[in-house]
């Protein structure tokens, strides 16, 4: 094993990546707990909410996970009423993915913690430190091999 892997500067990076994951998510987790769903659903509303008519297999490839990994959180998501489905028009095999009005009204709950905290810590630290930031998680993003597709669907 690598001495790196031991040492304290690359050790605390990660500590810190992953302890800021689960603040940025510990919030929307307890939210989603009061409706009996999961962060799988807070990420499927959210991939959902902003980009409306998205398809299924679109979804699984943005994910990079499998249908059987979706298949229950998005009937679950359908059956509370929080997603529906259409038909494609060029393509009736194709189901396109929309948010409900309580669909949205959830996500808005759920990302609304995230942007307060988010908001409040670069205002803390300063613009500058929120541009450095995003180049960073726009390093690890595209790496990602479907992150393209997000990005360039904004």
């Amino acid at each position: 094993m690598s001495n790196t892997v031991h040492d304290n500067q690359h050790f605390k990076k990660i500590a810190l990546f992953f302890f800021a994951y689960r603040s940025f998510n510990e919030k929307p987790d307890i939210i989603a707990e009061k409706y009996n769903i999961q962060r799988v659903h807070h990420r499927l509303l959210f991939f959902i909410g902003n980009l409306p008519g998205l398809s299924i297999n679109e979804l699984l490839t943005l994910l990079e996970v499998t249908k059987q990994a979706v298949n229950g959180p998005l009937r679950q998501l359908k059956d509370k009423k929080y997603i529906i489905t259409d038909t494609d028009e060029s393509d009736k095999r194709i189901k396109r993915l929309f948010l409900t009005e309580s669909g949205k009204q959830l996500l808005d709950e759920l990302t609304e913690v995230q942007i307060e905290q988010m908001e409040s810590i670069f205002n803390q630290l300063g613009k500058e430190h929120e541009d450095s930031w995003i180049k960073v998680m726009e390093a690890y993003a595209v790496e990602r091999p479907n992150s393209k597709y997000f990005f360039d669907s904004l």
